[in-house]
């Protein structure tokens, strides 16, 4: 079989394409002003950043007023809720309410800004009850976090009956959609989302930039103080060719969704087809209701970290869960929120495949993945007493 590279990795992060390193090089050039300088040069930057704020106000259905630009997506989530708590908890709201199976920059910021929260369990095909959102909120909740779609499984959630329930309640509602821009159609005031969250290189923008929304009436309090960037909301001198790229890559991103659905699925269907063809394995997460490009399989027996090894050696690149976490020898704490036991999960493979996949590279994936677990099930004790068990 003739060795090709496969990058099936777009969760993790993706190329910036070249229509978005076009537009950024001249502020990485000769546009090289400071957005806050009175002077052409600077007059020019910040006519650049105004223009990428319209284009991310308009891929959201938002006005270009609420977007504010960020270092990224997890600065973006710690902004939308220490900012909100801090606002609200003078006034005795001092509640959050998450789920068990969001990215770590909403997990451990509700760990760590002082506040009470509860976290709404998850179904078993990874998909977010409203009821139960519904159930944990109290009477002194500042604010709701649920992300839009799951980074590791893929599941998209039930976004509309969540915010409307938060509205009923009179709670703020915040999504994160790093995952989902570009791959959804999202309308913010159609939602009736309050404050979200996204990031530049998941959408082929490049990485150190990203974007809050956020509805005049809810502004959360600073979390970078300085300057009077950002209309005095978020501190430091701006990254524009950054922001540049941002405005390109989720223009082009947004674009046509259907037919980036219509192509992608079939190759993820396939995908999924394949390879749970192969024994003593399982697809994580709603079969349909998950971004078009995310195969999450557990293959039990196997440790996901050789996978990923022997993967990396036939040139797929492909990851057991988040980015994020993926030199935690800990299982995915998404695969434990749905139920999976430590050992499953612990031998997870995440396929996050792209508009630039081929039909080629998908039949490489199926055709390298059945032997490689073969061959690590060949060498493990716990697949052994897992078959004398049976």
């Amino acid at each position: 079989m003739e060795k090709r590279f496969v990058y099936a990795d777009n969760a993790a992060t993706t190329c910036v394409i070249p229509e978005v390193l076009e537009a950024m090089l001249p502020y990485l050039q000769g546009e090289y002003g400071n957005p806050s300088s009175i002077y052409a040069l600077g007059r020019r930057a910040q006519k650049a950043i105004e223009d990428a704020r319209a284009k991310v106000a308009a891929a959201i259905g938002a006005k270009k007023e609420e977007i504010f630009f960020t270092s990224g997506g997890s600065e973006a989530d710690n902004w939308a809720i220490k900012g909100t708590l801090a606002r609200l908890m003078p006034k005795g709201k001092k509640h959050l309410v998450t789920s068990a199976f969001e990215h770590h920059a909403v997990l451990h910021t509700a760990e760590n800004c002082g506040c009470e929260y509860t976290l709404v369990p998850v179904e078993k095909n990874g998909i977010i009850d409203p009821e139960k959102v519904r159930a944990a909120i109290r009477p002194d909740t500042a604010i709701v976090s649920i992300m839009f779609a799951n980074n590791e499984i893929g599941t998209i959630q039930p976004i509309e009956e969540i915010a409307a329930i938060c509205r009923q309640k009179g709670v703020l509602f915040h999504t994160d959609a790093v995952q989902a821009i570009g791959n959804v159609e999202i309308d913010v005031e159609k939602l009736g989302i309050d404050m979200l969250s996204l990031s530049g290189h998941k959408i082929h923008a490049p990485k150190g930039v990203g974007a809050l929304y956020c509805k005049r009436r809810c502004l959360p309090k600073n979390l970078i103080d300085g300057g009077a960037q950002e209309n005095a909301r978020r501190a430091g001198t701006e990254n524009t060719a950054g922001i540049v790229g941002l405005g390109e890559a989720i223009k082009l991103a947004v674009s046509d969704i259907p037919e980036k659905i219509r192509r992608i699925t079939p190759l993820r269907d396939k995908l999924i087809e394949e390879l749970t063809k192969i024994e003593a394995s399982r697809l994580n997460g709603d079969p349909v209701k998950r971004l078009c490009g995310n195969v999450n399989i557990s293959f039990e027996g196997i440790e996901g970290e050789s996978l990923l090894l022997m993967l990396d050696n036939c040139g797929i690149c492909a990851s057991s869960g988040s980015a994020c976490t993926s030199g935690s020898l800990d299982p995915s704490h998404v695969l434990l929120s749905i139920g999976l036991g430590h050992e499953t999960a612990h031998g997870s493979l995440r396929l996050s495949i792209s508009e630039q996949t081929s039909e080629e590279d998908v039949r490489y994936i199926i055709e390298n993945v059945p032997p490689i677990v073969e061959r690590l099930r060949a060498m493990s004790p716990l697949w052994e007493r897992m078959q004398k068990s049976r």
